[in-house]
């Protein structure tokens, strides 16, 4: 059994928004966020205004994340058609 070296952190609203989706695409979330915890940098690294986030892609959804010291955070989840910009926004807003 292996030691986890990061913990995981999901804001409450983006945990409600996960228990929401249909059953199937829980379960890849979920195994995202599992899979994101084994290796933290799997995901893809943003740039310009989301410098300093990553991405981790489901199908057409997308986990976007940071790594803080030993923690990940999770910002944002959901359709790639538009999370980029609402991650954009979510970041400004708490500005």
């Amino acid at each position: 059994m292996t030691s986890r070296l990061h913990s995981l952190r999901i804001p409450d609203e983006i945990a409600t928004v996960i228990r929401g989706m249909h059953p199937e695409l829980k379960k890849k979330i979920k195994s995202g966020l599992k899979a994101i915890l084994e290796e933290p940098h799997t995901g893809k690294l943003l740039r310009n205004e989301l410098a300093g986030l990553r991405s981790f892609r489901i199908s057409r959804f997308r986990i976007i994340y940071r790594i803080v010291k030993k923690e990940v955070e999770i910002v944002a989840v959901g359709p790639r058609i538009r999370i980029y910009e609402e991650t954009y926004r979510l970041l400004q807003k708490n500005k």
